[in-house]
């Protein structure tokens, strides 16, 4: 088995790419122990006192740890995945994957709603994802995109520039209703 390490642009986190798929679809992201009961994966890694974050999607897992010494951590992490990836247990328990309920939103709304929605997956969350994160939507309200940065997204000294310089100007350009773009 062979797992491939890449930077990220946030210096606590780290991206793992092992050479079998993770998860199936979409991204799970866990911010600790306690929420990780439907991730074997996530559990044996917050079972490392370095790991806060886990984020797990379908070619990668994204590591949070608590400063920026990978020295110690790295090795332990690698350990932690060559056994699960080898144990043959699944990353994730098939009966906690729900899809969360769409928001009722106005007519209006619901076509900006998609048009932002689109231009997320299809412009923003890949290029994200080069970066071991992801971005979720929300909700748009008064003109205001509200937006989750999950994984090495989430905490990064970049991720405020990545919002509003990049995320905030692509959907203002293709969506003149978006006035702002806020992270919950």
């Amino acid at each position: 088995m062979f797992i491939e390490t890449e930077q990220t642009p946030n210096p606590r986190s780290l991206k793992f790419i092992p050479d079998r798929p993770v998860i199936e679809k979409g991204t799970v992201h866990f911010t600790d122990s306690g929420k990780a009961e439907a991730s074997p994966l996530a559990q044996a890694l917050f079972a490392l006192k370095e790991v806060t974050g886990v984020l797990l999607a379908p070619s990668f897992i994204s590591v949070t740890i608590k400063g920026n010494d990978w020295k110690e951590a790295k090795p332990a992490i690698l350990g932690v995945l060559m056994d699960h990836f080898t144990s043959g247990k699944p990353a994730i328990l098939e009966t906690a994957v729900k899809e969360p309920e769409p928001k009722k939103d106005s007519e209006e709304d619901n076509e900006i709603v998609q048009q932002i929605r689109t231009i997320l997956d299809e412009k923003v969350r890949p290029a994200v994802a080069k970066d071991g994160g992801d971005v979720i939507f929300s909700k748009f309200e008064d003109g205001i995109v509200y937006l989750v940065m999950q994984g090495a997204c989430s905490g990064c000294p970049s991720s405020i520039y990545t919002l509003k310089s990049g995320i905030e100007n692509l959907l203002k350009y293709y969506i003149p209703d978006v006035q702002e773009v806020r992270q919950i």
